[in-house]
C-alpha cells in the first residue's frame, strides 16, 4: 500500500521483484542503480546471507514523476530466492504496490520458476492480497543463455493471466528498464 506524506507531498511506492534463487532479480537492481543518475536515487542497501551469494534484498528509490501534485517515489527489493528465508519474502512483501516476477528462462528451472510463483501466491494470500489485484509483469531473464525454455512454453506455464512479460538479459540490461517502466506505470495507474 502506498504511503502518502502530506507534508512532503510526497507518494512512496513499494515495487519487489520476486522469482528463484539466482533468477537475476538482484542483478536487475544492479543494473537499475548502476544507470541512474546519482541525484535521482537513493542508497543501495544490501544484506548478503550468510548460507548463500546471493543477496537478501535491495532498496532503491527513484523519482518518477508527479500524481496529483505529488512526487513519485519508488522503493525497489528483491526478494530471497531461497524457500530456507520464506519468514523474510513474507516480510519484504508487506505493503507491496507491485510485482515484479523474475522467471529463470533455463529448462532446467522451469520447476524452480513454478515453485517460486505458487510461494508468490500464497505469502500474498496469507496478507489478504491477490495477484490479480496487484499489478504485476513478469521477466523472462536469461535469454542469451544456449538452453533456454520458449517463450511460448514458458508464457503457458508461469503466465496464463497474460499479464505483460519481458524477455530480459540483466546481466547487460536488456529488458531491465522495459521492465521497470511497464510495472511502475501500472502502479501510477492503479494510484489515479
Amino acid at each position: 500500500m502506498s504511503l502518502i506524506n502530506y507534508a512532503s507531498r510526497e507518494i512512496n511506492c513499494k515495487i519487489v521483484y520476486y522469482g528463484p534463487g539466482l533468477g537475476g532479480k538482484t542483478t536487475n537492481l544492479q543494473y537499475v542503480y548502476g544507470k541512474m543518475a546519482p541525484d535521482s536515487r537513493g542508497k543501495l542497501i544490501s544484506l548478503a546471507t550468510e548460507m548463500d551469494r546471493t543477496l537478501f534484498f535491495d532498496f532503491l528509490p527513484l523519482e518518477l514523476g508527479r500524481v496529483r501534485g505529488f512526487q513519485t517515489r519508488f522503493h525497489l527489493y528483491t526478494v530471497p530466492g531461497q524457500v530456507y528465508y520464506n519468514a523474510s519474502r513474507k516480510l519484504i512483501l508487506k505493503g507491496v504496490d507491485g510485482v515484479v516476477f523474475v522467471a529463470d528462462s533455463q529448462v532446467e528451472r522451469l520447476n524452480a520458476n513454478i515453485e517460486s510463483l505458487n510461494n508468490l501466491y500464497e505469502n500474498l494470500q496469507e496478507q489478504g492480497l491477490k495477484i490479480e489485484d496487484l499489478p504485476f509483469v513478469i521477466q523472462y531473464n536469461k535469454r542469451d543463455l544456449p538452453n533456454v525454455s520458449s517463450v511460448e512454453e514458458l508464457e503457458r506455464v508461469l503466465n496464463p493471466r497474460k499479464v505483460p512479460y519481458f524477455e530480459g538479459v540483466a546481466t547487460t540490461g536488456v529488458g531491465v528498464f522495459d521492465t521497470l517502466k511497464a510495472v511502475s506505470k501500472l502502479v501510477l495507474r492503479s494510484l489515479s
